[in-house]
């Protein structure tokens, strides 16, 4: 792949989180305050429970960036955990050995890790599991994106998401979702006919002791042509794009432009045809329609990328399902530690994140650079070479 990439560790309750972010020229303006605006956006959202109220996530920029740039090496960034002051998990999550007899956590929820890595790393407790497989782990993630979102400016690519669904109800969003509106919405809706409604259904969730789920969509504008290869299949970028934003907490499934929609259609309704050159616009090669996402073949073909990812329900439930016990196999109510209700409009939010993180390695694979300023340079002259092949000299 190219040469962006990125490492967290942490725990949910421990003391915080950590990010290296690796492979980002030198010259590139980044700011704590730059990165801290993707945190305040993941954390909001109705229907998230009382850790966002607890939690005011903030990255510490410990290396790589000097006087506001970068320095062409590491980034590292810290984020504190400010619920590990509560001195239960001070306990519970000592790096030392305590004293005290810690209780164990053995009634496993269904729907999560817990028995799966439990028997994997041979525990006795699903609390290492719980806390390294949570979701609070996309903390890191949306910090460490920030940094590569900030190098898509550079090239023109802003990327953006919203709500197409909570449970059943579903949106109608237009062609080009309003932005600003879909910022403005607590539950990030670009279809102000169903906010209420997605609004009324969380409610519902939360009255039954209940959770849902739902789709969000992510989109990325501005994207050139040429990122991704259709050479070898760990190249491609499709599926690069799917297995980053299946690797989200409670993503059960990715949709690329019409995805399951286009597969009940005829091919002659499917295809997006190319346009000639005097039906285009303000750039080179355009089609006429975007079913496929803005990707054809695991290369981006210059339309918007569109991904989409379908959210099962947070497996945490306030009236907990029945379960076995790890050390009996004994039936007992599965364990309930405080969690969300709804987080599809927070899942837009790492989407973005997950997109960013892979187009912006794709973005440094296509057009290398130690220097910002000799990416942006690479960028532009690849750019004079994309139309018509008798236009290149």
């Amino acid at each position: 792949m190219g040469q962006f990439r990125f490492m967290t560790a942490g725990e949910s309750h421990g003391k915080g989180l950590l990010v290296i972010v690796e492979g980002v020229p030198a010259g590139l303006p980044m700011s704590e305050e730059y990165i801290d605006v993707q945190l305040r956006r993941r954390q909001q959202g109705y229907g998230r429970g009382k850790r966002q109220q607890i939690e005011t996530d903030h990255a510490e920029i410990v290396s790589g960036v000097r006087h506001g740039f970068t320095m062409g090496g590491p980034i590292g960034l810290s984020i504190v955990n400010r619920d590990f002051a509560n001195q239960n998990w001070q306990v519970r999550m000592s790096v030392a050995p305590v004293e005290a007899e810690v209780e164990r956590l053995t009634a496993m929820r269904p729907g999560h890790a817990d028995l799966a890595g439990a028997v994997k790393y041979g525990l006795d407790d699903v609390r290492p599991v719980l806390e390294r497989a949570s979701a609070r782990e996309t903390t890191a993630r949306v910090a460490a994106s920030a940094i590569g979102r900030r190098l898509l400016e550079e090239i023109g690519v802003s990327i953006h998401s919203h709500v197409l669904q909570v449970g059943e109800v579903r949106a109608n969003p237009p062609e080009s979702p309003d932005w600003a509106l879909v910022e403005s919405s607590s539950v990030r809706c670009a279809d102000p006919a169903i906010e209420a409604q997605f609004i009324a259904r969380i409610d519902a969730a939360r009255e039954n002791l209940d959770t849902v789920g739902g789709v969000f969509e992510v989109r990325a504008s501005g994207v050139p042509i040429g990122l991704g290869s259709f050479v070898h299949w760990d190249r491609k970028l499709d599926g690069r794009l799917a297995q980053a934003i299946v690797s989200m907490q409670a993503v059960k499934g990715v949709e690329i432009g019409g995805g399951f929609t286009t597969a009940s259609l005829p091919g002659s309704q499917v295809q997006d045809v190319i346009l000639p050159r005097e039906l285009w616009g303000e750039r080179p090669w355009q089609h006429a329609t975007n079913r496929a996402g803005g990707l054809e073949g695991g290369v981006t073909n210059g339309e918007d990328v569109v991904v989409r990812g379908a959210l099962k329900p947070i497996s945490t439930l306030p009236r907990p399902l029945p379960s076995a016990d790890l050390l009996t196999a004994e039936l007992k109510d599965a364990f309930y530690e405080r969690s969300d209700v709804c987080v599809v409009p927070a899942a837009g939010v790492i989407g973005e994140a997950m997109v960013a993180l892979v187009l912006a390695d794709a973005m440094l694979d296509k057009f290398g650079g130690d220097n910002i300023k000799e990416t942006v340079a690479n960028y532009k002259n690849y750019m004079q070479t994309i139309g018509p092949r008798g236009d290149v000299r």
